[in-house]
């Protein structure tokens, strides 16, 4: 089956065209993504409305290049899959609707896809790869462990009581005054540093749930630096070194702790997969490594263009769904907050 996807839940404005063939295994036909880091640099951050117009302004023509690289028309394709949710609420409107309208001209199935789910299944795009598996999804928005037992069933082990992990290196980089988009900028200058010289916390280490905390972390950073105040190149080399050595940390014994609460209720998995943005920080990479090692477990990291947000984990996610024979309404709505596994739609109740 042939669907196209599109994905514009944050800054990245994109649509792809994907095959899933009869056994099971995916082929990417085209995946375009356009990038607004430009149009939020100045500020230091995603700025909704500003995202939402971009993506207003971009979509059409990116579909159509989409559409171009993959050498289909809409006649072609089975269903249209569009991220229905979770993200910043505008941009998520702005795909969705587009999705609607295709399906409604072509009369073809709608996929109202959650991006979570997306990033959940994206491994099954590029491997071979059987229920159940563990999942570390890790991005600016979003760090959870979730146990992944097929195709609309999910089950949260762990997740952050306040900041993500791409939240926390993006912030750290803020106030350190490193370029946007900062959480590639503290990994480069962590390189070049000593993760030793400034003695930070590892918040919630050897706690029996799988839940991680990046707050005090980020404050314990914010106050190290103004201690060291003023901060020659050397000292936010250090202060970046030190706080992505305490974030392998942290990562490292929450996902032990999110193996064994795995193991206790489902058996081993088959795999341990990551995905998101920060999947692609090398030290957590690294430290990943050894906890599959250590738990005799295949790893699974896509490659680094289907961790970032895309359309062709959208147009998988959709292709995963409609083989089951699961569709949506046109009126299924926008969701700003959509946790993995829950119904798009709620369901009205009695006052």
């Amino acid at each position: 089956m042939l669907v196209l996807g599109l994905e514009t839940t944050c800054d990245e404005t994109s649509a792809a065209v994907v095959r899933r063939h009869d056994d099971g295994h995916g082929e990417i036909l085209s995946n375009v993504v356009l990038s607004q880091v430009l149009e939020h640099a100045e500020y230091g951050g995603v700025v909704p409305e500003i995202a939402a117009r971009a993506h207003v302004e971009a979509l059409e023509d990116i579909i159509s290049r989409a559409m171009a690289e993959a050498k289909v028309g809409f006649a072609d394709l089975d269903a249209v899959a569009a991220a229905a949710g979770p993200g910043l609420i505008g941009g998520v409107i702005v795909g969705l609707t587009t999705g609607k309208a295709i399906a409604l001209a072509t009369g073809k199935p709608l996929i109202a896809v959650n991006h979570l789910e997306a990033h959940a299944l994206s491994p099954r795009l590029v491997g071979r790869l059987g229920f159940p598996y563990c999942l570390l999804l890790v991005s600016g928005g979003h760090t959870q462990i979730v146990a992944v037992l097929d195709v609309d069933r999910y089950e949260r082990l762990g997740t952050t009581i306040d900041d993500a992990i791409g939240e926390a290196f993006d912030k750290v980089a803020k106030m350190l005054s490193l370029p946007y988009p900062g959480g590639p900028q503290v990994e480069i200058a962590a390189a070049r540093g000593n993760p030793a010289r400034f003695a930070l916390p590892r918040p919630l280490l050897g706690r029996h749930d799988p839940d991680f905390s990046l707050s005090g972390l980020k404050t314990a950073v914010r106050l190290a630096a103004e201690s060291a105040a003023p901060l020659s190149d050397g000292d936010v080399d250090d202060l970046c070194a030190s706080f992505q050595a305490a974030v392998v940390d942290v990562v490292v014994d929450r996902l032990r702790m999110g193996l064994r609460r795995f193991a206790g209720k489902y058996n081993k998995p088959k795999a341990l997969v990551v995905a998101g943005g920060v999947g692609a920080n090398k030290a957590i990479r690294g430290a990943l490594d050894r906890i599959a090692a250590e738990n005799a477990l295949r790893l699974l990291l896509p490659p680094a263009a289907l961790c970032t947000d895309n359309g062709a984990i959208i147009a998988w996610a959709g292709a995963e769904r409609l083989a089951l024979g699961k569709a949506d309404e046109l009126d299924s709505p926008p969701r700003a907050r959509w946790p993995m596994g829950s119904p798009l739609k709620i369901e009205a109740t009695d006052p």
